[in-house]
């Protein structure tokens, strides 16, 4: 997709606060415990190669990513520390990822046995993660005689693979309740007492499970959302630190009118003036990942909150201004503006959704900028 460069909504992006995040959870581990940063889908928006590095120099030991070619850009960029790939992938792809050196989960025993002789015939051994499906219900091997028989195998195949790692999700950590969470304890504890020796990596730990339950992380954890300095419970649970976000996201206004009372507003007349008012147009739309959700919403302009009235359209939004505003005007979709603040959070509970989704949907469109602040 083309990057909107020449216009003034952007994405800003404070590596300070990437690496802010990463080293203070770093600073919580216990010694030889490693930190995998999670930079699946552009670092959640964030833009992957630059948080990597952020990443890396505040003490990250190795990456996470969702897909191969995340894996092959880190690869492409100079990045020499492991990369564990978490999402499915087929046999016929064993050799890429281990021509670059690329781990791979895996939670079929197909898999292996699949791309066994590919590997053979090329002279390559593929590094592979046992993913444990312990209450996830995504991928895994769901008892432990499968697994069982699945270390078994890789005992036979050690020419085509290296046994690197082990690890499950959890799918409540970051809950009140931890009723489900014990039970995936429990089931995780019996699989892996067929599992010896274990491998380099043992790692249980999504960004919940090590703020909430450090004493289950292994010896590795994968931290994603805490990174990006939002708390995975939403406002659930308390985080131990003192997580900083690192992305704002801005725009300026782009045309001031003034309506009178009956004046429809957008597509579908979803709103219309209840007095004269003033509207302010600001480039930014679903395109850029803005959703239709948030008409009724508020950004921020100089200081106030200014509802987006009418539907959210592809590239722009209309909002209802106090008073007369200059062209060129800040607006502040997410961060703070004249003392007031708009969070991630704050706009996901008006989308009913999760911040992930919102920091992750913004398309490639959106400019990232960044800045490191102290």
């Amino acid at each position: 997709m083309v990057v909107g460069r020449h216009r003034e909504t952007k994405a800003v992006i404070d590596l300070g606060a990437i690496y802010h995040n990463v080293a203070e959870e770093k600073a919580r581990l216990k010694e030889g415990q490693d930190l995998f940063a999670v930079v699946k889908a552009n670092a959640y928006g964030h833009g992957l190669i630059q948080v990597a590095r952020a990443a890396k120099q505040a003490g990250a030991n190795g990456f996470c990513v969702a897909v191969i070619d995340e894996g092959l850009a880190l690869r492409q960029a100079g990045f020499t520390e492991p990369i564990l790939i978490l999402g499915v992938n087929s046999p016929i792809e064993a050799v890429i990822m281990a021509q670059n050196d690329l781990s791979v989960a895996v939670g079929d025993e197909s898999f292996l046995r699949e791309a066994a002789p590919v590997l053979k015939q090329a002279g390559l051994r593929l590094k592979v993660h046992l993913a444990l499906d312990t209450g996830m219900g995504r991928i895994g091997f769901r008892f432990a005689d499968e697994v069982k028989s699945v270390v078994a195998l890789l005992g036979q195949l050690t020419k085509q693979f290296v046994f690197e790692g082990i690890f499950t999700h959890f799918a409540s950590a970051d809950s009140k309740e931890t009723s489900y969470f014990n039970k995936q304890v429990a089931l995780l504890n019996e699989m892996l007492q067929v599992v010896s020796p274990k491998p380099r990596y043992v790692h249980f730990a999504n960004t919940a499970t090590a703020m909430w339950h450090s004493e289950l992380t292994g010896n590795a954890i994968r931290y994603g959302i805490g990174m990006y300095g939002l708390n995975p419970s939403g406002s659930q649970l308390t985080e131990p630190g003192t997580l900083r976000p690192a992305m704002e996201l801005v725009s300026q206004l782009v045309a001031v009118k003034h309506v009178s009372a009956g004046a429809a507003i957008g597509y579908g007349e979803t709103y219309v003036a209840k007095h004269d008012e003033w509207i302010g147009t600001i480039p930014i739309g679903y395109a850029d990942g803005w959703s239709r959700k948030l008409q009724g919403f508020s950004v921020l302009v100089a200081g106030n909150y200014c509802e987006v009235v009418g539907r959210v359209c592809m590239d722009q939004i209309m909002v209802r201004l106090p008073q007369n505003f200059k062209l060129g005007t800040k607006v502040t979709l997410i961060g703070t503006n004249n003392g007031h603040t708009i969070t991630a959070q704050d706009v996901a509970n008006y989308a009913h959704t999760i911040h992930y989704e919102i920091v992750s949907a913004l398309t490639e469109r959106i400019e990232r900028v960044y800045v490191w602040k102290n």
